[in-house]
């Protein structure tokens, strides 16, 4: 079967001022189905410019982006949303919840989006949540919920409509040592029941070596 993600010779860069700053200098990345690699490297190596880019949220780069093996790179904006609507979630370093609607809630509103009659996506939802340890957190709201617990909510929702792809950013950046390996165990065992690829962004060596694979970021390359 062919990689869920596949970049070309992808590039990025800025200017600032008078200089322009290469942040990735041609970088060739494959994630196969089902497969989650960490993306290692310290901080400004240019670990979630290339997230932006195979998640589709902004332009300016130069290279090919395939998804699923569709050429996404070029597309205009309805079919960079179709994609990420389609094919892709996201987990970021701060959770990012809805603070006015409970944890279900959080979780059910993407399925709505994404076309899925209300009956089915609560349940869908709660089936997530429990799985993942809130089951009796349901109709909490985020501020009642601990940053692990937030966070899992997050994995919940990203895992909503069964992407094929979850693009991690740092997803345990914002938690303490021992919460971090939990939710990032409750993280990697869920991908895994669902048949998702992942791509998890990290500097962490020690959370990295979990996973099936480790690709190291420097400098904008790929070594």
């Amino acid at each position: 079967m062919s990689d869920i993600l596949s970049t070309g010779d992808l590039r990025r860069s800025f200017i600032q001022g008078e200089t322009e700053i290469h942040v990735l200098r041609g970088v060739n990345l494959h994630v196969g189905p089902g497969e989650i690699v960490a993306l290692l490297g310290p901080s400004g190596s240019g670990k979630s410019t290339l997230l932006q880019a195979v998640g589709l949220l902004e332009g300016g780069f130069e290279g090919s982006i395939r998804i699923r093996g569709e050429e996404a790179a070029k597309l205009n904006n309805d079919g960079r949303t179709r994609v990420r609507r389609d094919s892709l979630g996201f987990v970021y370093q701060f959770h990012h919840l809805l603070p006015d609607f409970t944890a279900v809630e959080n979780v059910v509103l993407p399925q709505l989006i994404h076309g899925a009659t209300n009956e089915d996506a609560k349940t869908r939802a709660e089936s997530l949540l429990s799985s993942l340890g809130l089951g009796h957190r349901l109709t909490h709201r985020p501020s009642q919920l601990s940053g692990g617990e937030q966070q899992r909510v997050a994995v919940a929702r990203a895992l909503a409509n069964r992407p094929a792809l979850v693009l991690a950013d740092e997803p345990t950046g914002n938690l303490d040592e021992a919460t971090a390996d939990v939710v990032l165990a409750e993280f990697l065992r869920l991908v895994r029941e669902e048949g998702s690829a992942a791509l998890v962004a990290t500097h962490n060596e020690r959370l990295a070596a979990k996973m099936d694979r480790v690709v190291r970021l420097h400098d904008g390359v790929l070594g």
